[in-house]
């Protein structure tokens, strides 16, 4: 009756649709079905633009990439005239009203729709039932990654697209234009990689449950940049290894000064090593960079045991000395390598020297030595043999096997960096 339809139109309750789905005839089909249901799959095209690659984790062994992620499918349900044959573009308002693929990224951690100032998807139908539906995407996916050559190592990572509930009899995931699907901002840039390659390819995952899937991956290749590895691991460890060659040109019989030196060395390179260990995960292989760390570690700890067995081959070489002199008896009679050892000067072996059981210092010895204007004394003619033939008197004191680790030591640490460098590069 009139009346009815009068109570019908002034009803506030009741929402009239929307123009656009009203062409669309959205209210006149199920949309929980997907297009063509019960016939041949439906075939649904994939491009991906990538816009950024945010971060690459080696400790977590994952990487964190921004894209637009585009799908080309036919539902017919959809179509509708147009005297102009143009399309219609929405916003995501309509996306939860009608059937969208339901692609999801394998091995994601975490992922989410940019939604700043609105969600960025964007939904375009044409008149004969074609769509488009693209979204700007943040995902963070896992890369498992190889360091058996870290630092100098390429990782091959790669992101993983397949439909959760379709499998391959209800929906056929392909690359709409075969490789130039993929495409790559042009200022794309990572602090420790070069970006190689990006490549498009696609396969099939099989599950025991519920069969096999379509899967579209997106695979790039990262090479790490050396040189910042160089500054901060290598250069200071070569450095390290040729700080403790020094102590094979320091006197014998400085005690303090090698073993100081030594132990530092050792403690320094400890360091590096762990500061390198902190910032990588803990693997159960050898990487790359612990070959050479352990390796210099291994040379500066061997110029620690060197000195060791210098000292220890010199204070055989003096006992027997004494012997010899028929020395070892007397309290107070000793020969030059004890007396520097007693009083802190330098003394001739050729000199006997018979010491009080409280010397006086040297530069009390030498003043007074020098206000009873003795003009030429022994001690005064070692004082200017010792300043004019350093060199000489430096040879003399040291050990055989500190001259032939001087050329030993860098040597074998030359062929080491040589073959090191050779292999890995």
């Amino acid at each position: 009756s009139k009346r009815e339809i009068k109570m019908r139109k002034l009803d506030s309750t009741k929402v009239r649709p929307l123009k656009s789905e009203q062409l669309l005839h959205i209210e006149d089909h199920d949309f929980a079905l997907r297009p063509g249901f019960g016939g041949s799959p439906i075939p649904v095209g994939i491009d991906v633009q990538v816009e950024s690659i945010d971060s690459i984790s080696e400790v977590d062994m994952d990487f964190t990439m921004t894209l637009y992620l585009r799908h080309y499918w036919k539902d017919e349900r959809l179509s509708f005239r147009s005297n102009k044959n143009k399309s219609m573009t929405f916003d995501g308002r309509l996306i939860k009203k009608i059937w969208v693929p339901d692609v999801f990224f394998v091995h994601s951690k975490r992922s989410f729709i940019h939604d700043t100032t609105v969600e960025n998807i964007m939904l375009r139908v044409y008149p004969d039932g074609n769509v488009l539906f693209s979204l700007r995407i943040t995902v963070s996916a896992m890369c498992f990654m190889d360091f058996s050559r870290f630092p100098l190592d390429t990782q091959n990572c790669s992101l993983e697209l397949e439909s959760y509930a379709y499998n391959e009899d209800d929906l056929m995931l392909y690359w709409k234009h075969g490789n130039k699907s993929l495409s790559t901002d042009e200022h794309i840039s990572l602090s420790q990689f070069f970006i190689e390659e990006f490549s498009a390819s696609s396969g099939l995952a099989f599950y025991s449950s519920t069969g096999w899937y379509n899967r579209l991956f997106i695979n790039f290749a990262l090479r790490r940049h050396i040189f910042f590895f160089v500054l901060q691991t290598y250069f200071p460890a070569m450095l390290m290894v040729m700080l403790s060659w020094v102590s094979f040109w320091i006197d014998r019989r400085a005690v303090p000064a090698r073993v100081s030196l030594g132990i530092t060395t050792v403690l320094t390179m400890s360091t590096i090593m762990t500061g390198v260990s902190a910032s990588m995960p803990q693997v159960s292989y050898i990487k790359a960079v612990d070959v050479y760390l352990w390796i210099s570690f291994l040379f500066v700890f061997l110029s620690v045991i060197e000195y060791a067995a210098v000292n220890y081959l010199t204070t055989i070489e003096e006992r027997k000395q004494l012997k010899k002199r028929g020395k070892a008896s007397g309290m107070y009679s000793m020969d030059a390598v004890q007396a520097m050892a007693f009083d802190g000067c330098f003394h001739e072996p050729d000199v006997d020297m018979d010491l009080s059981p409280f010397p006086e210092p040297c530069e009390e010895s030498e003043s007074r030595a020098s206000q009873t204007n003795i003009a030429d004394t022994p001690r005064l003619r070692r004082k200017r043999s010792l300043k004019g033939n350093v060199g000489r008197i430096i040879l003399q004191n040291n050990h055989a096997i500190d001259t032939y680790s001087r050329i030993i030591f860098p040597s074998v640490y030359i062929v080491f960096n040589f073959f090191y460098w050779g292999l890995y590069i």
